[in-house]
Order: structure tokens, then sequence, then C-alpha cells
């Protein structure tokens, strides 16, 4: 099988209701799991969960002085109610999920534009990104028609599977 054939397998997986495929010819062999493969499972559910929290404790943050540690608390609760707020504006997008864990380009190459950038317009079948995975460069098509609003990602940063890459509205 070749990698023409292979990306061809993973376009119609996607598209279709399956969770998982398996393929073995001689030494050769295929797994693939779709983003609906484990959902149900609980094991797998707080794996997802927690990585996000995991990488929010290292981002880093500037010092609290020492002189003044009231104001820290205000400051995280401001934030929190900003975050509700944002979550609150931003429940009416369709997002675009990863599909993969890999690496996020934005664009086919680095001399290349993007494919998509905040304004444009999308179609089911825009290609809006490519996910690096395992040496192989996965086009991600949108599965959603719209217009992007944000860009969640930054160019050549890794993605985890499910995650948020891009806020679509609905046209």
């Amino acid at each position: 099988m070749d990698f023409k054939e292979i990306q061809e397998l993973i376009k119609l997986i996607n598209k279709s209701n399956l969770t998982e495929f398996k393929m073995k010819d001689g030494d050769f062999q295929l797994s693939i799991r779709t983003k609906k493969y484990g959902r149900g499972k609980q094991q797998i559910l707080p794996i997802t969960t927690s990585v996000p929290s995991v990488q929010q404790s290292f981002v880093p943050s500037a010092p609290a002085p020492a002189s003044a540690p009231v104001p820290a608390p205000v400051v995280e609760k401001s934030k929190e109610k900003a975050s509700a707020e944002a979550s609150a504006d931003t429940s009416k997008y369709l997002e675009i999920k990863s599909p993969i864990v890999g690496t996020f380009y934005r664009s086919p190459s680095p001399d290349k534009p993007p494919f998509v950038t905040v304004g444009d317009t999308i179609t089911n079948d825009s290609v809006v990104c490519i996910v690096e995975a395992m040496k192989l460069f996965n086009e991600i098509e949108a599965e959603v028609s719209g217009r992007i609003v944000e860009i969640l990602v930054e160019d050549a940063s890794p993605v985890e599977y499910d995650q948020v890459l891009f806020k679509v509205e609905q046209l």
C-alpha cells in the first residue's frame, strides 16, 4: 500500500461511522482509530480532560509580589469571570478539532500562504491545516461550513487528539 492509498483510506474512514480499522497484509499492518473511538469508556475520559490542566500548569505566570498577596485571588476571580463570559459568547461557534495527535501547520510549506485566515469563508471539504503525525502530513478538512472566527493554535505547535483548532461562525 502506498502513501496516497493510505491517505484515501484515512479520509474514507473519517467520513464513515467506523471507530476503529485494522488491516494486515503480510508484514504490513495498519491500525486506525477515529475520534469516535473510546467515547463512553470511562477510563479514557479522565486522561483526556487532565491533559489541558497539565499544559496550563506549565504556562509561565508573573510571580505575585510578596508585599501584596491579597490582589492575586481577586485577579484569579476576574479571569474566571472573563473566561466564563468568553465561553458563553463562543458557545454559538462551531469547532474544528484535531482528529489526531501531531504537529499543527497552517500552511503546506513555510514559504506558502496559510490554508485559512481569520475571516475566510470555508465549506465542508475545505482544507484548513495539516497535522503531521509520524512523518505523515494529514490534510485536515473543515467538515463544517462558515467563516473562520478564531485560530486557537500557533503554527508548528503540538496538538492533542480532539483539541479545538479553529472556531467557525455558521453562516
